[in-house]
């Protein structure tokens, strides 16, 4: 039977607490093992460089250089890209919209849980070892190449074939309202509009369609004084 490289994984944090902490989740994952942590920009940029690895988690709020410039320079490079899992406090519109123009598909907002990590971890391992999968063989699998292209829309791959969308909504946007509800669970609708620039109207018509194919729940929240709120979180 064939084993699978493990994925070469790197941990950019400016705290050394955090960092060993992530560094943990994700050496519990098989898939995965992490050859390098980086407390700074420049040093992330070197690390990337010198080690070529699989996967960066990478923290935006760093010295030197922020993660958003380490992400733009190591992008300008070209050759050798690794996947990016964006493991940041910074919730602001401007940093979802940077991070997603710039490729990244899993933004996880600190703090975060395990079982988060998790579920990202599982997506990258199912892209990336597809990926190496295809470069010692004849190629991809039609439903490898299936999988992959539903990823990159959606940022993990939905069960069954994906239906298309009602009119007036697009995938761009249902991407980014999916990864700020990722990055955000338990959201109103009007926090996950704030976080995606959207109104609160086209905010909830996202939400209550990624709810209506099982890709977000819908809670009540009683707390809030007069009527409940509805809240919504992903699916994994």
């Amino acid at each position: 039977m064939t084993v699978s490289p493990k994925l070469r994984t790197i941990i950019v944090d400016d705290d050394a607490e955090v960092a060993v902490l992530h560094a943990r989740f994700v050496a519990v994952h098989p898939a995965f093992e992490v050859v390098a942590t980086a407390h700074s920009g420049p040093d992330a940029l070197r690390l990337i460089e010198l080690h070529r690895p699989d996967l960066v988690l990478l923290d935006f709020d760093l010295p030197g250089l922020s993660g958003l410039e380490v992400l733009r320079d190591f992008r300008a490079l070209g050759g050798h890209q690794p996947e990016v899992i964006a493991v940041t406090a910074a919730r602001d519109v401007d940093s979802v919209r940077q991070a997603r123009s710039a490729g990244i598909q899993h933004y996880l907002v600190k703090p975060f849980t395990a079982a988060n990590l998790q579920a990202r971890l599982e997506d990258v391992a199912r892209d990336r070892l597809a990926m190496l999968g295809s470069q010692t063989t004849d190629g991809l699998a039609q439903r490898d190449i299936d999988a992959l292209m539903r990823s990159g829309a959606t940022g993990r791959a939905p069960a069954g074939r994906p239906a298309p969308l009602p009119k007036g909504l697009s995938a761009p946007t249902l991407e980014t309202v999916e990864g700020a509800l990722a990055g955000a669970p338990n959201s109103s609708a009007a926090e996950i509009a704030t976080l995606s620039g959207l109104s609160r109207v086209s905010a909830r018509r996202y939400l209550e369609y990624l709810v209506s194919v099982r890709r977000a729940r819908k809670s009540l929240d009683y707390e809030t004084a007069g009527r409940p709120s509805a809240r919504f979180s992903v699916l994994h």
